[in-house]
């Protein structure tokens, strides 16, 4: 697909959801989705510039449902009306010579509702000549390596009962290592929909501060249970792990969700612990793969009490509940971690003697039914002794519970929040990330 003005590709998109409108017969529904992007990458390595080019691409996914029967096809968008109608129809011919021949689905969910919404969010990025002068001005003399990522992305959907959502947005997104010569790095992202050059250079003269510590001996740290300071992006991996059955209905039906005991009453979390999913940021839609629309906050544990789960529709149906808006994994699609009342200028100070974790990876549940999560640290992480850092450490995995950690461990919440960008790019380039603050807790579990 070569590159189209928005407008031009929404109004391909209008033409192709009345068409097949059009078409259907009475006892027939679809759902209509496209996912499209007009992006720039770059990607840099000992800072400079090692690939850069455009994409230019777009897929639609219909469905079609008769019966209690379902299937879809996807194909490519192009913005060319008549080639898209043209595709759209063969798809729509398949598809109903296959749907007949599959089996019933009871729990299949139909398309309902007369939601409408569009939104579109112009940014202010960085000129595509100018991306490589600008990143490489603050970093030419160290072994930078990344990759830029910024343009156009559109998401939409329409069906058969006259809903239809439209949402496109700039953003970019820069994710980042800084490498000494003996291979430790330090890692950054920073991301948004206004390029700010003054905010790129605080992150990287910060991750420079990193840097210049990882070139002191690492000090060996035993297995044991250490008072900790998790950074924002190491935070943020806690919270997408939610994703993966944690904060789901469905999980919690089946018996798999980490929140049954604190849903039954068993296990507590801090009060200074709040959770929710906040679409007013415009970060990503609000929309799911059925056109529901989710509210634009949803409070989901206030104070450390449990008050909702993500529930889709199929599970709404299956247990006889009522949906929120969620997508059919029920996972995390914005969510936000409040604040406290710890200061940046403080937080070592707070920690006083114990580690210093920039970021984790790796991360699984060692047993989700009681909440235990594992993983490694990652990156530039610290030992600290009285406030001060004293020496990086070779990585650790952990091994704790978020009863822990979220629970009677938990020291204290920043009074600043990160926004840590999700900078997947398999198939498409992603929306959206968590925004949290860093955290400290106390004897938080590491097991070698």
């Amino acid at each position: 697909m070569t590159t189209i003005e928005r407008g031009a590709l929404e109004t391909s998109f209008n033409s192709l959801v009345e068409q097949l409108r059009a078409e259907l017969s009475p006892d027939e529904q679809f759902t209509l989705t496209l996912t499209s992007e007009q992006s720039q990458f770059t990607r840099f390595n000992y800072a400079k510039v090692r690939q850069t080019g455009t994409v230019s691409d777009g897929t639609l996914q219909l469905k079609l449902m008769h019966d209690q029967r379902s299937s879809y096809q996807e194909f490519p968008f192009t913005g060319d009306v008549e080639i898209d109608q043209r595709q759209a129809q063969h798809a729509l011919d398949a598809l109903r010579q296959e749907v007949p021949q599959l089996p019933k689905n009871s729990y299949l969910v139909l398309p309902s509702g007369n939601a409408t919404s569009r939104e579109s969010h112009e940014g202010n990025l960085l000129p595509s000549d100018a991306v490589p002068s600008t990143i490489l001005s603050a970093v030419a003399d160290l072994d930078f390596t990344g990759i830029y990522s910024a343009g156009l992305v559109i998401r939409a959907y329409a069906d058969s009962v006259g809903q239809k959502h439209w949402f496109a947005t700039d953003t970019y997104s820069l994710d980042y290592s800084l490498f000494t010569a003996e291979g430790q790095a330090v890692k950054g992202t920073i991301a948004g929909n206004q390029w700010n050059h003054a905010a790129y250079q605080t992150k990287i003269d910060q991750s420079r501060e990193q840097l210049k510590r990882l070139a002191d001996a690492p000090k060996t740290i035993g297995r044991g249970q250490y008072r900790t300071y998790l950074a924002p992006a190491a935070v943020a991996e806690l919270v997408n792990i939610l994703s993966w059955g944690g904060i789901s209905e469905a999980s919690y039906q089946q018996g798999g969700s980490c929140f049954a005991a604190l849903r039954r009453g068993e296990k507590k979390l801090s009060p200074k612990f709040s959770l929710r999913e906040n679409f007013t940021q415009g970060l990503v839609p609000r929309f799911n793969e059925l056109g529901e629309v989710a509210p634009s906050e949803l409070p989901l544990i206030v104070s450390g009490e449990l008050v909702n789960m993500v529930i889709s529709s199929k599970t709404a149906k299956e247990y006889t509940l009522v949906a929120n808006g969620a997508t059919q994994d029920e996972g995390l699609r914005s969510p936000e971690l409040e604040v406290g009342g710890l200061p940046s200028d403080r937080i070592l100070t707070e920690l006083h003697t114990g580690l210093y974790v920039s970021n984790l990876h790796y991360l699984n549940w060692s047993d989700r039914p009681t909440g235990r999560i594992t993983g490694m640290t990652r990156y530039a992480c610290f030992w600290v002794e009285n406030g001060e850092i004293v020496a990086p450490i070779e990585n650790l995995r952990f091994d704790d519970s978020l009863y822990q950690f979220w629970g009677e461990n938990l020291v204290a919440l920043t009074d600043f929040q990160e926004f840590i960008p999700d900078v997947g790019t398999y198939e498409h380039r992603n929306l959206g990330g968590v925004l949290v603050p860093g955290m400290i807790v106390e004897n938080f579990t590491y097991t070698l």
